[in-house]
């Protein structure tokens, strides 16, 4: 399948590198319009996934309407820009959307002792069934960053045996390779992302006692890695990092994809190492497609003549449709 390496995209002269591209639409964008409505499900484990609907305008088409799914990135929830950016696109052109949240991203504690982690499939399966026994025929999957990993995971490891309500994919700043991504990412978005992480273990410790999580170490947490190490391993079956990463990276699960999906990266984000832009693996793919532009950032494409709507979100709309 082709592989694009310069898109279309062009940000703005303000916005020059990946830094900025990457921190000014997630600090100053803001989108108006999108109205959530929550329901609550119960997971097999007897803990909850809490997932937020916002429905297109119900004249003038038929029901079901096509659903759009989104998974957000790390620490992120449905509220992100770049989320509600999305859903606000698909609800103008007639799609319901799904924002689900990640365990102990949507406001609330988890109940078990597991969170979520990059390579937590059995989460995504439960929702998409649980949005196939409400009737949509049609669904479509949309992840950033972590949730774009999980995404594309998700679809490799179903294969041929994937859903045939689940039509296309696309994905953004995905960390196809997790190990390399994890030594990548700048200082800066590590300690923001190691306080929120770190607030979530030590609220779940005092909450859940019964878990007996090991909080001693806290204060030797350096990097991302460091976490994945001392607790996403831990809790979730892994023997350490390396094992996590290597086990749950979608580089791995990319040639089992079986329907048409595209990943989008660019080229200057600042969380992605080279091994996240596998130009000639992807080559030989029958439905995988890439496109890298030279900008871009994390989860950014604010472009030159921004009127409200991401390059990201036209790209993606744009690859639903056709």
């Amino acid at each position: 399948m082709p592989v694009i390496q310069h898109a279309d995209y062009q940000a703005p002269f303000w916005l020059p590198e990946g830094h900025s591209q990457t921190i000014y639409p997630s600090v100053f964008r803001k989108v108006e319009g999108v109205n959530y409505v929550r329901e609550r499900i119960s997971t097999h484990d007897d803990d909850f996934l809490d997932l937020d609907f916002s429905k297109a305008d119900s004249l003038n088409h038929s029901f079901p309407p096509p659903l759009v799914i989104l998974s957000h990135g790390l620490e992120g929830d449905s509220s992100r820009q770049y989320i509600t950016g999305m859903v606000k696109q698909f609800n103008e052109h007639r799609f319901d959307c799904l924002a689900w949240n990640f365990r102990s991203c949507s406001g609330e504690l988890n109940q078990t002792k597991r969170f979520y982690h990059s390579g937590a499939t059995d989460d995504l399966d439960f929702v998409i069934k649980h949005a196939i026994s409400k009737g949509y025929q049609k669904i479509f999957l949309v992840g950033f960053s972590l949730g774009g990993n999980l995404t594309l995971k998700f679809l490799g490891e179903k294969g041929q045996n994937l859903y045939t309500e689940v039509q296309k994919a696309v994905t953004f700043s995905v960390p196809l390779h997790l190990s390399s991504s994890s030594k990548t990412i700048g200082w800066l978005y590590t300690k923001r992302f190691n306080k929120s992480l770190i607030k979530k273990i030590q609220e779940k410790s005092q909450r859940y006692p019964e878990f007996q999580l090991n909080t001693s170490n806290i204060s030797k947490i350096k990097t991302l890695k460091d976490f994945d190490d001392c607790y996403t391993s831990q809790l979730h079956g892994f023997k350490n990092a390396e094992d996590y990463y290597e086990r749950n990276s979608s580089l791995y699960f990319l040639d089992k994809i079986a329907i048409q999906a595209l990943i989008i990266n660019a080229q200057n984000d600042p969380f992605l190492s080279k091994e996240c832009f596998p130009f000639e693996k992807i080559k030989h793919l029958e439905k995988v497609h890439f496109q890298a532009p030279k900008m871009g950032g994390h989860c950014g494409f604010y472009q030159a003549d921004y009127q409200g709507v991401l390059w990201s979100e036209k790209r993606a709309l744009e690859w639903v449709v056709n």
